[in-house]
């Protein structure tokens, strides 16, 4: 008779470094990725910093129709947002208080209503928040798209000449309000 011996070998010891290598890099990659989010604060350049803003002629909530174009000749501060959105809540008085502040400049605040069908709640969240400034509607999400726009809130600082000089990615605070005007030459 043949003797069995044991075919499985003791495995051979893991070295450290090959043991901690692996969750330190991954943990590196964590920070250094919170590092970025953290740093820029919102404010990004998108691709459309530096390039004309692509025009759009959409309806108001009142049934009239606004144009980029119209706008010509004053710096704009573009928003899109959505009723369903909480950072939009945020920003909406910070908004609301610069299009009652900045008339004297020729600055108009505009917002594009992002993906949302109700236009009930669209109503209330412009009523809720006393938002003056005009509020369109972007059913097919054409100049969503124009925009590159892939969530909300989204805003975008247009200078005088029509050239996308700002984007910031989530809720607007006054500072960077403040930072994204200073690029469209508005003082606030």
């Amino acid at each position: 008779m043949t003797s069995k011996t044991n075919s499985n070998p003791t495995p051979a010891p893991v070295s450290p470094l090959r043991r901690f290598l692996p969750p330190v890099i991954a943990a590196a990659l964590v920070v250094a990725l919170g590092f970025g989010l953290f740093r820029s604060n919102g404010a990004v350049e998108g691709p459309l910093v530096g390039k004309p803003a692509p025009d759009f002629t959409l309806q108001t909530l009142n049934g009239g129709t606004l144009s980029l174009a119209s706008l010509k000749g004053r710096p704009v501060v573009l928003n899109f947002w959505a009723s369903w959105c909480v950072p939009c809540r945020e920003e909406a008085p910070v908004l609301r208080d610069l299009s009652e502040k900045q008339t004297a400049t020729g600055l108009a605040v505009v917002g594009v209503v992002f993906s949302d069908k109700n236009i009930k709640a669209v109503n209330s969240f412009v009523q809720e928040y006393a938002l003056a400034y005009p509020s369109l509607l972007d059913p097919k999400l054409n100049t969503s798209i124009a925009y590159g726009v892939s969530g909300v809130p989204e805003t975008f600082f247009i200078d005088k000449a029509g050239v996308v000089r700002g984007y910031d990615q989530g809720g607007l605070t006054k500072e960077r309000l403040t930072a994204g005007l200073g690029k469209i030459g508005v003082v606030y």
